[in-house]
């Protein structure tokens, strides 16, 4: 069982991903949310790269990843969840939860400390928000982000399966929330109870630094709420809203060669959390 979830991890994740881009790359096309202000071909190319980079680099640097850190764990009975006598089932859903709140205090912890903004600010670079967007990520970022998670696996004692089932959730709920995707506006504010959708995380990119700093969950849309740093619609409307940063707005800054050497440039921009009471 355990070898096999651990051989069987690459093939998941990777069906799953090309199965979600897809059919998220086919309702952006049939149903936007919103008119592309930059063109594909001179986004997709820079952005699908950079997803590239960042699994070949964790192939080679972090080979066992978070399942196979897991799976040790269940052998050693490292762990919370591994000292507590609790239902194999119970024990897989909340370590789902518990990673996911785990990464939406990471999200924060990159928009609060000026050094990892800079890692993090690629992400919101972006001058469209698309499919592409949700795996936009600096590889520096990659690299602390899944070292962060390793810890998270060995301390919670995360089953392999809920660890596997977390990271093909967060990679499929992370192109579907950054999806031009339009959904009818009642079942939006039905599905944000459960799911993080396109219109509640495009707020997280809006141009403007009290947008940018709110709305950082990924996957589950509790911790926003729970812990105040929902907001419910950007200011200017989803349409009118300006997508990105004002420090970088050249067409020119899309290109991979310059992604990868962002961090390094310029000031590290705005980066104080937005703490507010939801709005609805």
């Amino acid at each position: 069982m355990a070898e096999s979830i651990l051989d069987m991890e690459p093939a998941i994740r990777l069906g799953i991903f090309l199965g979600v881009f897809a059919i998220m790359a086919g309702w952006e096309a049939l149903l936007p949310r919103r008119a592309r202000s930059v063109s594909r071909w001179i986004r997709w190319p820079s952005n699908l790269g950079i997803v590239a980079v960042n699994t070949l680099l964790l192939r080679v640097l972090i080979p066992t990843a978070a399942v196979g850190l897991a799976l040790t764990g269940e052998a050693r009975g490292w762990g919370l969840l591994n000292a507590l006598a609790l239902p194999y089932w119970l024990s897989v859903v909340l370590a789902v939860v518990l990673l996911d709140l785990a990464i939406y205090l990471q999200h924060v912890m990159f928009h609060a400390v000026p050094a990892l903004w800079r890692l993090h600010r690629m992400h919101h670079a972006d001058l469209d928000f698309d499919v592409t967007t949700g795996a936009r990520f600096h590889p520096i970022e990659i690299l602390l982000s899944m070292a962060l998670k390793l810890g998270v696996v060995a301390a919670l004692g995360a089953p392999a399966l809920a660890v596997l089932v977390f990271e093909v959730l967060l990679n499929a709920t992370a192109m579907f929330n950054h999806a031009n995707a339009r959904l009818p506006e009642r079942l939006d504010r039905v599905l944000r109870w459960i799911v993080v959708t396109p219109d509640m995380h495009r707020v997280h990119h809006s141009v403007v630094p009290r947008e940018t700093n709110s709305n950082f969950g990924f996957n589950l849309p509790w911790w926003d709420r729970l812990l105040g740093t929902y907001r419910a619609q950007p200011a200017a409307g989803h349409t009118a809203m300006t997508i990105g940063l004002e420090q970088f707005r050249d067409q020119g800054d899309l290109r991979l060669d310059r992604m990868l050497v962002q961090p390094f440039r310029g000031e590290a921009g705005h980066v104080s959390i937005n703490r507010r009471k939801s709005t609805g």
